[in-house]
């Protein structure tokens, strides 16, 4: 075992070691000024505080400017999505975008998309 490694604990044991050290950076600081560092830490405290209240802040009007809740062209069903991303109705699974605050159903180039209408048999009889 070493011979050393007692008196080593003993110095860090009796707090000597840590009186030290803030001793040297009391000197230091004092030879520097304290100036920079109480304003360094009043800035730092204000960066940690106001920061997340001004993310906070952000972070809700940029939701408000681009979340958009509207109903499923293909079965009603209502839900939100952002704007400038495509979304999949929960209900019926439909693949849907966003276009002028709206859903609207994503078709390839020349699908012409059609509403149906249903007609009763009744309907039929009365106008032969």
């Amino acid at each position: 075992m070493n011979n050393y490694s007692p008196k080593l604990l003993w110095l860090n044991r009796s707090g000597l070691g840590c009186f030290l050290n803030l001793l040297l950076v009391a000197i230091l600081l004092v030879s520097f000024g304290l100036g920079w560092v109480v304003n360094g830490f009043l800035i730092l405290l204000g960066v940690i505080f106001i920061t997340p209240i001004i993310g906070f802040w952000l972070l809700r009007w940029w939701v408000k400017r681009n979340l958009i809740e509207d109903q499923c062209p293909v079965c009603s069903y209502e839900f939100t999505g952002f704007k400038g991303t495509n979304s999949s109705c929960p209900n019926c699974g439909e693949t849907l975008e966003v276009r002028n605050g709206k859903f609207q159903r994503i078709t390839p180039p020349g699908t012409i998309d059609v509403d149906v209408v249903d007609v009763s048999v009744k309907q039929l009889d009365q106008s032969n």
